[in-house]
């Protein structure tokens, strides 16, 4: 049987994983190996620098740098406020006295009598890292980090918006096609993760803002809501920090899709379960994928569980998803792979795979645009 290795997406009902929750600067990491944590309970925290402001205080003042310390009201180090004073001259005779004001509130960081400037430091910015996930602590980096790892349900998405964010999985539709109605979403799913079916509307999405919903995961979004609510188009340049106030996960693509039997009905067999979800998506510097995490308190089963050696390997009966036009976002299975290679219009010689598609349309495409669907 032919096989080929391709990258995909990972729809599994019991997995292990593993989530590095890393400062993006020294700190101070508060657990410990072996140590149990919930989704919301605080793993590492440092403080990010504040805004830094030069002022030319010689320059403003009209004197010269070398009498700069005999106009300071403040030392290096002192605390400072902003709109207080840090510089006065003495005047002709007390009178047409100069001041300055502190720009920001924070600290004087230095003072240089030799370019009359000085040096303000806003006030740091505290940075907490929460587990995300509930789990257990399987290493740590002293100030650096802390990994959690959890046995449970792992679906990522294709495409998604916005940051971590936890809370109960509700399902408001009937099938994996069906479009989130907005008049279903209600007070009573604040602060909860519900799922669709199909295409998300701009409507469903302005409700779960409306209401408080964490999240949003559902097959298809129509790319001029998106784009709407962004007021820009993504594109490339997509960062995995954009936001619409909701955390949203899409796990076929872009229009009508309906979402794949499988994931609707592990998402619907986990209904009441709390979830962590991550909207961020990149395409750039690193390849980020949404992702819905369920952690399971009982076993899993003894088939489940981890990465197996076909991971990542693409066979016939392989499921798979078209990443490209003009199917983008359909799911299927491999049909054959061929092992001839076949010149596209574009003169380039490439390997591909006959799809067959859920509806019993078949096709073929290159293998670079697919991408293994991962149970």
């Amino acid at each position: 049987m032919g096989f080929a290795y391709t990258p995909g997406l990972t729809v599994a009902e019991h997995t292990v994983i593993r989530k590095v929750r890393r400062l993006p600067l020294k700190g101070q990491v508060m657990v410990k190996k072996g140590q149990k944590v919930a989704a919301e309970d605080l793993v590492a925290q440092t403080d990010l620098p504040g805004e830094v402001k030069p002022v030319n205080v010689a320059g403003q003042l009209g004197i010269a740098a070398s009498e700069l310390p005999e106009v300071l009201l403040k030392k290096e180090g002192d605390p400072v406020t902003e709109g207080e004073p840090y510089a006065r001259t003495k005047g002709f005779f007390g009178l047409f006295k100069s001041e300055l004001k502190a720009p920001i509130t924070g600290k004087i960081e230095s003072i240089s009598s030799v370019t009359g400037q000085m040096i303000f430091q806003g006030t740091p910015t505290p940075l907490e890292k929460k587990a995300y996930v509930a789990g257990t602590i399987v290493e740590t980096v002293d100030g650096e980090s802390a990994t959690v790892e959890v046995t449970g349900a792992f679906v990522q998405g294709i495409f998604g918006i916005g940051g971590e964010v936890t809370g109960p999985l509700v399902t408001l539709v009937d099938g994996p096609g069906d479009e989130l109605n907005p008049a279903k979403i209600t007070d009573a799913h604040r602060g909860k993760v519900i799922v669709g079916g199909g295409l998300v509307t701009a409507a469903a999405v302005k409700a779960a803002i409306k209401h408080g919903v964490h999240a949003i995961v559902s097959g298809g979004l129509d790319d001029a809501d998106l784009r709407d609510f962004l007021g820009y188009e993504l594109g490339v340049a997509i960062t995995g920090e954009e936001t619409l106030g909701v955390t949203l996960v899409i796990t076929e693509g872009f229009g009508g899709i309906a979402m794949a039997h499988a994931t609707f009905d592990l998402l619907k067999k986990l209904e009441g379960k709390l979830a962590s979800v991550n909207g961020a998506t990149q395409i750039r510097a690193g390849v980020i994928r949404p992702e819905v995490i369920v952690p399971m308190t009982e076993a899993a089963p003894s088939k489940g569980g981890g990465a197996d050696e076909m991971d990542g390997i693409l066979q016939v009966g392989s499921a798979v998803r078209a990443i490209r036009e003009p199917y983008f976002g359909r799911i299927g299975r491999c049909a054959s792979l061929p092992v001839e290679l076949v010149v596209l219009k574009s003169e380039t010689k490439v390997r591909v795979l006959e799809v067959e598609f859920e509806d019993g349309q078949k096709a073929t495409l290159p293998r670079a645009n697919i991408e293994l669907i991962k149970h």
